[in-house]
């Protein structure tokens, strides 16, 4: 980096030169200007024509001026991935702000004055010490997402659950300290997606039955009085949970008056109980049937997953993946395996799956900011492969739905096609495409996986190859997930992946079983041996990461992996 003079920001520069509309400041030449500088350039608040500004992944930022206000036409601000302790107070000035996203600092609370912002639609303040919500929410009345996860929130405020809030379709606020779900979520028309997971309620409210839109809840890792309850939850039984809440759940509503029923019954049986008899014992009584039923119930709800090991016959060195030392200083961590047993034929499965694979990139992988998943046809690929980093100019590969061009030409192509995508929607929208693109600003070597015969089948976090991606016709995936933050999110961003895969697989052979029992069975071709989907079960299969010398580095699934903490709809054996 020597002889670049820090003092100047030349993005700003030419921002204010050509009086642009948008500006996006990271990576390390950014990071160094603001430590060289002690903060950002003071030009930038001088910029008032912009209506979007992204600055991430700069941990030497830890504060945002508040002349921050003079920039009146912002639509969207975009500040993660950085250190800010606090948000000025002047972000109420904003009255034109759409999307605030102040997700992985150091916040501790945000200022009222965002109550002020009316436009407002998106709020993210994940993955910061945020303790409390700021009053006046309700002001906010075209909120339509808001991510509070990985806080220390314990509660909700009531305003959240404003009548007012009728756009309010999204909230995710897993892994607080939150302790009850307020009662006033069915003022909430709009709400499609609820996300409590990891904290501390040992209650839902039956209210939650009278949301009309609501499609997708979690509140897995909570620890609920209503075991049965709580059973569905860690099952992620939308609908079943929604319609046991209906019913006013176990002893209450049309549960009561079945339990009384119940009660009627055993004392019309002789009346023993009554009359201080013995019981009969067959069955147990009904307390221990239920009982029972309830542990039979929640076997038979876990999906089957089988783990071979790769001692076990099927493995050997081709399911090892090496690991080049290039990567280290590019995008060093990467877990692979394999899955069989996959059904991507039946109906919408493949489309289901890549949709799947989409919401765990934009949800989990903080759009792939943080890791990126990558899924190959096993048939497709030639054994052994290798995790390299090489040049722009070097790296050549196949996109998906493209033909085989340069990594430094085809990332020239897809800026071109993002800018004119953001030029022909709204400009304050920006796509998936733009935030991971970005990624890859001020890096000499991209990373890739390379097969057996020098073909590039991988590179994150932009693309797959054309030629492995998966089809209808696919039954054994290769799995890979990397990450440039640490390994472990490799390995849950994996976990999830596999959960999501035995979930949607269990989906395709119900869907498949009723189709039968109406007498019209979707016509399932003859599988092949040892992989056909039989049943809904998957099998992974163990994949090798280890260094040019061949010594392991990792594997996965280990033995700590796809655990019940992890996984508590899987059943695994190992």
């Amino acid at each position: 980096m020597d002889g670049i003079d820090f003092s100047v920001w030349p993005e700003i520069e030419k921002a204010e030169k050509e009086n642009r509309r948008e500006l996006v400041l990271q990576g390390i030449n950014t990071e160094q200007r603001i430590q060289s500088s002690g903060g950002l350039s003071s030009k930038l608040y001088s910029l008032t024509l912009l209506n979007y500004l992204e600055i991430i992944q700069c941990p030497s930022l830890t504060e945002i001026n508040e002349d921050i206000g003079n920039l009146i036409h912002l639509q969207s601000l975009i500040l993660c991935r950085n250190k800010i302790t606090s948000v000025p107070k002047s972000i109420g000035k904003l009255k034109c702000l759409k999307v605030l996203d102040v997700s992985v600092n150091e916040l501790q609370d945000i200022p009222e004055e965002v109550s002020q912002l009316s436009e407002l639609n998106t709020l993210n303040v994940s993955c910061n010490s945020i303790t409390s919500l700021p009053k006046g929410l309700n002001q906010c009345v075209k909120l339509s997402t808001i991510n509070v996860s990985k806080n220390g929130l314990t509660a909700l405020p009531d305003e959240l659950f404003s009548v007012k809030l009728e756009l309010l379709s999204t909230i995710i606020a897993s892994e607080n300290a939150i302790e009850e779900l307020s009662t006033g979520i069915s003022n909430l028309s709009a709400i499609k997606v609820l996300d409590l997971s990891s904290n501390k309620l040992s209650e839902l409210p039956s209210e939650l039955g009278d949301c009309p839109k609501l499609k997708e809840i979690n509140f897995k890792g909570n620890k609920l009085k209503d075991k049965r309850l709580e059973k569905m939850v860690n099952g992620c039984q939308t609908k079943s949970v929604l319609d046991y809440l209906r019913a006013g759940g176990r002893g209450k509503g049309r549960g009561k008056g079945q339990s009384e029923a119940a009660a009627a019954g055993e004392k019309g049986d002789g009346g023993a109980a009554a009359r201080g008899g013995t019981p009969k014992k067959k069955g147990g009584g009904a307390r221990g049937r239920n009982r029972n039923q309830d542990e039979g119930d929640d076997e038979l709800d876990k999906l089957l997953l089988k783990v071979l090991h790769v001692t076990d016959g099927d493995g050997d060195a081709s399911l090892a993946v090496k690991v080049a030392p290039e990567v280290k200083d590019v995008r060093q961590y990467i877990v692979c395996c394999i899955v069989r047993g996959m059904n991507l034929r039946a109906g919408n499965a493949l489309k289901r799956f890549l949709m799947a694979q989409t919401k765990l990139h934009d949800d989990l992988c903080a759009r792939r900011t943080t890791a990126t998943i990558a899924t190959h046809d096993l048939r497709l690929l030639k054994a052994p492969l290798l995790y390299d980093a090489r040049t722009p100019d070097t790296l050549k590969i196949a996109p998906l739905g493209r033909k085989e061009m340069k990594a430094v030409d085809l990332l020239k192509q897809l800026q071109q096609e993002a800018d004119e995508q953001r030029k022909q929607k709204k400009r304050q929208n920006v796509s998936g495409l733009h935030k991971y693109l970005q990624l890859l600003d001020g890096k000499t070597h991209y990373p890739c996986l390379v097969d057996a015969e020098g073909h590039v089948i991988s590179f994150p976090p932009i693309t797959n190859s054309d030629k492995t991606k998966i089809q209808k016709s696919t039954r054994e995936l290769f799995l890979e997930v990397t990450s440039g933050t640490c390994l472990q999110t490799c390995k849950d961003v994996m976990d999830a992946l596999i959960t999501k895969m035995a979930e949607l697989n269990k989906f395709t052979f119900d869907q498949r079983e009723a189709e039968g029992s109406d007498g019209e069975p979707e016509p399932e071709p003859a599988p092949a041996e040892g992989n056909g989907p039989a049943g809904p079960e998957l099998t992974v299969l163990q994949v090798r990461i280890v260094d040019m010398d061949g010594n392991l580095k990792v594997v996965y699934p280990s033995k700590t992996d796809l655990t019940a903490e992890a996984c508590s709809t899987l059943r695994v054996v190992r």
